[in-house]
C-alpha cells in the first residue's frame, strides 16, 4: 500500500490552523503571533526549496553535488550554533568551534554508517547520505549550542570562584572542571531522553516517516535503532570536542581567567 497523496489544499487546511493559533496568542497579547507566523512562512519556504533541491540531486547522485550540499547543511548548522549561544566566544570563534566539532563527529559518523553498516551502492547515495547527515547535524547542532552556552554564560556568572580557584594554585582544568562537565551534561541530555522515551512516549520521526510509507514496523524499528545510536554518538563526540575547545579558550597561556573574549548578550 502506497502513500496517500496530499493536495495542496489540505496542505491549506493546516496553515489555516496555525493562522488561528496566531489570532489566539495575538488575542491572548503573547507576543507570539508575529513569531509563529514568520516561521510557518520559512517552514513553508525552506522545505519547498529544499525538495527541489534534492530531488535534483537525486537524479544526479553524483559525490560532487552531494559533498556540496553537505558542506552547505554545516556551515548553516555552524551558523544555528553561534546564533543560540548568549554571551558566544567573539572573533570567530563560536563559529569556528561548533562547526569543527560537527564537522569531526557528524561526518566521521555519518561516513562510517554508510560504508560499514548500510552500505549502500555507491556509499554516497544521496537518498541515504543527505537524510543521514541532516538528522545527525540537526541533533549535534543542538548539543553543541547547548553545551556551549551553558559553558559560557556559568563561566561568566561564576567569574570571582573561578579566580579564587587560580589564586589557590589549582590548574585551569580544575578550576572550571564542574562547570565543563555540567556543560557536557546539558548537550548530551536531550538525546539521553530521545532514547529513554523512544517507543514509549513518542514514535520517533524517521520510523513514523517509514512506517507512513508502507515499510514493515520491524524494518523501521532497526533503521531507528540505528539512526538514533549514531545520532548519540555524534552528539556526544561532538559536544565533548567543543566544550574542551571552548573551555581551553576561556584562558590565555598564563591560565588566566579571560571573559573578554566572550561577546555581550544582545539585548
Amino acid at each position: 500500500m502506497g502513500v496517500i497523496e496530499l493536495a495542496w489544499w489540505q496542505l491549506a487546511l493546516a496553515a489555516l490552523m496555525v493562522v488561528a493559533l496566531a489570532g489566539c496568542t495575538a488575542a491572548m497579547r503573547l507576543g507570539m503571533s508575529r513569531s509563529l507566523l514568520i516561521a510557518a512562512a520559512r517552514t513553508v519556504t525552506q522545505l519547498a526549496l529544499v525538495g527541489l533541491v534534492l530531488e535534483a540531486l537525486f537524479a544526479a547522485s553524483t559525490l560532487y553535488w552531494v559533498a556540496l550540499m553537505a558542506l552547505g547543511m554545516l556551515l548553516i548548522a555552524g551558523r544555528e550554533v553561534m546564533a543560540r549561544q548568549k554571551r558566544r566566544l567573539i572573533g570567530g570563534w563560536a563559529f569556528g568551534i561548533g562547526t569543527v566539532a560537527m564537522f569531526l563527529s557528524s561526518f566521521t559518523v555519518t561516513v562510517l554508517t554508510l560504508t560499514v553498516i548500510i552500505g549502500p551502492e555507491p556509499w554516497y547515495r544521496p537518498q541515504y547520505a543527505i537524510p543521514l547527515l541532516g538528522m545527525m547535524l540537526g541533533n549535534t547542532m543542538t548539543g553543541v549550542a547547548l553545551a556551549l552556552d551553558r559553558l559560557t554564560d556559568t563561566a561568566w556568572h561564576q567569574r570571582a570562584v573561578i579566580e579564587n580557584r587560580l589564586m589557590l594554585g589549582q590548574r585551569w582544568q580544575e578550576a572550571v572542571g564542574d562547570i565543563r562537565r555540567e556543560a557536557m551534561r546539558s548537550g548530551l541530555m536531550p538525546m539521553i531522553n530521545a532514547m529513554a522515551a523512544a517507543g514509549v512516549v513518542s514514535l520517533p520521526g524517521m520510523m513514523t516517516g517509514q512506517i507512513l510509507a508502507g515499510s514493515p514496523p520491524a524494518l523501521a524499528v532497526k533503521y531507528q535503532i540505528l539512526v538514533m545510536f549514531t545520532i548519540t554518538l555524534g552528539t556526544g563526540f561532538g559536544t565533548l570536542a567543543a566544550v574542551a575547545v571552548g573551555s581551553r579558550r576561556l584562558f590565555d597561556g598564563r591560565e588566566r581567567l579571560r571573559l573578554d573574549r566572550l561577546a555581550a548578550p544582545k539585548g
